[in-house]
């Protein structure tokens, strides 16, 4: 089991820009995917992005295409997401998620964060 501690969240304008990390401890990062999800009040978790053990595969939600971008540090044990051009939707709790495949499901994932909130303004 990997400990996951997501910071960064916070209060900002519509057009602005926030970059989340997720800490790891317990077990190295380098063994698992890692995935961003996010749960808007009333509303189901989200995928939101993920990124393979290694870096090289990356998926994203339509919704946040082109805006987010998912990276990670390994020798930190560090996983982000830059998130640009951040719109009101995009209100929510986001939390980190440690998996043995990258994947878009919820269910692909054993070990999660206890989220950051991000809010933003119109």
């Amino acid at each position: 089991q990997v400990q996951l501690v997501e910071s960064g969240g916070g209060l900002v304008q519509a057009g602005a820009s926030l970059r989340l990390s997720c800490i790891a401890s317990g077990r190295t990062l380098s063994m698992y995917a890692m995935g961003w999800f996010r749960q808007a009040p009333g509303k189901e978790r989200e995928f939101v992005a993920a990124i393979s053990w290694s870096g090289g595969v990356t998926y994203y939600a339509d919704s946040v295409k082109g805006r987010f971008t998912i990276s990670r540090d390994n020798a930190m044990n560090t996983v982000y997401l830059q998130m640009n051009s951040l719109k009101p939707e995009d209100t929510a709790v986001y939390y980190c998620a440690a998996g043995r495949a990258v994947g878009r499901a919820v269910g692909s994932y054993d070990d999660w964060g206890p989220g950051t909130q991000v809010t933003v303004s119109s």
